[in-house]
């Protein structure tokens, strides 16, 4: 597995992560694409992680005020799921967090399906649910 980072949204691993997205996101889960594709798309770090040169997971990271790192839009491609991808992709962000953004702390909102996912990893959850794009979600935090 290879991971590249980009900020340039002209780049052609922004388009692979934006293709991802919109293939996890807007097809599959039904997400309105003006609240998938939004206005911190030039405002965060883009990565995506490629099998034998496809593209296949994608995340994005938003450096908060506070120092912690906010991981948005993690999504693995259906032909890759439950091959420990996710995984990979999540270790790369927090050594990313930790060696490029100085963070201590990664947050996120996680699908309601995905906690156990993140919780086997270090995360946990934090305050009560709430409904991101009509979809159950629960903050979660992990300090790094």
């Amino acid at each position: 597995m290879n991971f590249l980072t980009t900020t340039d949204t002209s780049s052609q691993i922004y388009l692979d992560a934006i293709e991802i997205r919109k293939i996890v996101f807007i097809e599959e889960q039904q997400v309105d694409e003006s609240l998938e594709i939004d206005d911190l798309e030039d405002k965060t770090l883009h990565i995506v992680g490629y099998k034998d040169k496809s593209p296949v997971c994608t995340a994005r990271l938003l450096k908060k005020e506070d120092g912690s790192v906010k991981i948005q839009r993690v999504a693995v491609l259906a032909a890759y799921r439950k091959q420990g991808l996710g995984k990979l992709l999540l270790e790369q962000i927090e050594k990313i967090a930790k060696e490029q953004l100085n963070a201590s702390r990664l947050v996120l909102d996680s699908q309601d399906h995905a906690i156990s996912f993140y919780e086997k990893i270090g995360y946990s959850v934090e305050g009560d649910g709430f409904l991101d794009a009509d979809i159950p979600h629960h903050f979660m935090q992990k300090a790094i």
